[in-house]
C-alpha cells in the first residue's frame, strides 16, 4: 500500500534530530512522486578505518528508509576528502593518511554497508570521490573556495574552540566542508544524512549547491549512538564500539553489557520497533530490563546474521554468565611450560592489547584462571594443559603446552 507524503515524512523524522528542513523534505518527496523519479540520498564515508560498527550503522538505516521507500542511496566513499582528513570533532588536525591505507581500508566499506543497504542497482550507486576531486584545476578549486567567506568558515565549532586554545587551524582544514559541498554538487544530491557532528559539513553543502544553481540538497542529522562505556561516542579508537562484523556470541555480549539506561537509545537507532513498543520495553514496571535487554541483543544479531544465530547467542551467554558454565568454543593458546608472570600471561593469550591493559585487568579482579581471580600482576604461572584464562565475561584462551 503506498505510503502518503506525511506518512513518509514521519517514517524518515524517527529517530532524527534536526531536518533542514522537514517543509523542504515534503516538498521534494511531492515533487519526486509527481515525476515519478528517485530522490537521490547522499552519505558520505571517509575509509579512514577498514571497519564499520553500530555508530556508523545509525545513518545507514536512515538511508535504508528512503530505500524502502521508492529513493536511491548514492554512498560516496570519500577516498580523496580522506588525503585531507574531517576536521570535525578534532582538537587537533588529523594525520593524513597515505592513498594506499585509503585504499586498504575502503576495500570492506561496500561489504560492510551492504548488511544494511539494499545493494541492487536500482537502489544503490556507488561513487568514489576522486573521480571529480582528483581532477579539479587550480582555478576551479579557487572557484569552489571562492563560494563561502573565512567568517563563515569560522562559525565552525571545532575551529573556534582550537583558537580560543591557540591551537592552529591549517588552511587546508577549510578546503573539506568544501569539497564535501562540492560532491553534492556532482552527485545531485536531493537528500545528504550525517551524525549530528556533520551538521556544519552538510550545510556547506547546502550552500554550494544554490552557488552552483541547484537545488539545495536537505540535510537530516541522526544522534551519535553513545559507545559500550556510556559516556563517549561509539569509537574503535576508544574500544567501546560493537562491530557490524563481530561474531554473533561477542556482539550478543556486548548488547549485554549496555547500562538499562541506554535501551531507549539503542532500540530507537538500532531497530524497527515503534515509539509505543520502546516505551514499553524500557519502562521497569511494564518489562523486566534483563527480558528488555536480551531482545535487542537478539534483534541487533538477527540483523546482521539469522534468527537462529541470535537465539544460540542468548543461549551460550545465559550458559556462561547465568548459569556460570563455560562457553562452548574456547581457543586454544599454545604456550611452553614455563614460568610466566600473570599480566605477560594474558598478554600471550592475546586476551589484552598491552602489558598495562593486562595489569589494570588483574587489578581490577577481571581475569582468572581456572575459575580462581588474579589479584597480582606479578604473580608467576606455570601453564599446563587444559588451563582456562578468563578476561573479563567474555574473553577466554585454553592453554595448550608445546612439546
Amino acid at each position: 500500500m503506498t505510503k502518503t507524503i506525511a506518512e513518509q515524512v514521519d517514517i524518515l523524522k524517527r529517530g532524527t534530530v534536526e531536518i533542514f528542513t522537514e517543509a523542504e523534505l515534503a516538498q521534494k518527496i511531492t515533487g519526486a512522486s509527481k515525476d515519478s523519479r528517485q530522490l537521490r540520498i547522499k552519505l558520505g564515508l571517509d575509509p579512514t578505518s577498514p571497519d564499520i560498527h553500530l555508530g556508523h550503522t545509525v545513518v545507514l538505516r536512515k538511508m535504508r528508509q528512503f530505500q524502502d521507500l521508492g529513493h536511491k542511496a548514492v554512498l560516496i566513499i570519500g577516498d580523496y576528502t580522506a588525503l585531507i582528513g574531517d576536521p570535525t570533532g578534532q582538537n587537533s588536525t588529523r594525520p593524513i593518511l597515505s592513498p594506499g591505507q585509503i585504499q586498504e581500508n575502503a576495500k570492506t566499506y561496500f561489504e560492510q554497508a551492504g548488511k544494511i543497504l539494499d545493494t541492487s542497482e536500482e537502489k544503490l550507486e556507488i561513487r568514489y570521490n576522486s573521480e571529480w576531486l582528483a581532477k579539479l584545476t587550480l582555478i576551479e578549486l579557487i572557484q569552489i573556495a571562492a563560494k563561502k567567506t573565512v567568517a563563515q568558515m569560522l562559525q565552525r565549532d571545532t575551529f573556534k574552540k582550537r583558537l580560543q586554545a591557540d591551537v592552529d587551524v591549517y588552511t587546508h582544514e577549510f578546503l573539506y566542508p568544501l569539497m564535501q559541498g562540492y560532491d553534492s554538487v556532482m552527485v545531485k544530491s536531493d537528500v545528504e544524512l550525517g551524525g549530528t557532528d556533520q551538521t556544519f559539513n552538510n550545510l556547506v553543502g547546502r550552500d554550494i549547491q544554490k552557488a552552483y544553481g541547484q537545488k539545495s540538497q536537505i540535510v537530516i542529522t541522526m544522534p551519535i549512538l553513545v559507545g559500550l562505556d556510556g559516556k563517549e561516542k561509539m569509537s574503535k579508537s576508544k574500544d567501546n564500539y560493537i562491530g557490524v562484523t563481530d561474531e554473533p556470541n561477542d556482539m550478543f555480549g556486548k548488547v549485554m553489557s549496555i547500562s538499562d539506561d541506554m535501551m531507549e537509545n539503542y532500540f530507537t537507532l538500532l531497530t524497527s520497533q515503534t515509539i509505543e513498543q520502546i516505551a514499553e520495553l524500557v519502562n521497569p514496571d511494564k518489562t523486566h530490563p534483563k527480558k528488555a535487554k536480551v531482545l535487542l541483543g537478539k534483534t541487533i544479531v538477527s540483523h546482521f546474521y539469522d534468527e537462529p544465530a541470535a537465539q544460540a547467542a542468548a543461549a551460550e551467554f545465559d550458559k556462561v554468565f547465568a548459569q556460570g558454565q563455560l562457553p562452548d568454543e574456547i581457543p586454544d593458546v599454545d604456550i611452553p611450560a614455563e614460568p610466566i608472570t600473570a599480566s605477560k600471561l594474558l598478554l600471550h593469550c592475546q586476551l589484552v592489547s598491552s602489558g598495562g591493559e593486562a595489569k589494570r585487568m588483574i587489578k581490577q579482579s577481571a581475569a582468572g584462571i581456572d575459575g580462581e581471580k588474579l589479584d597480582d600482576p606479578n604473580t608467576e604461572i606455570t601453564p599446563k594443559n587444559g588451563m582456562i584464562i578468563r578476561v573479563g565475561k567474555r574473553k577466554f584462551a585454553r592453554l595448550k603446552i608445546k612439546n
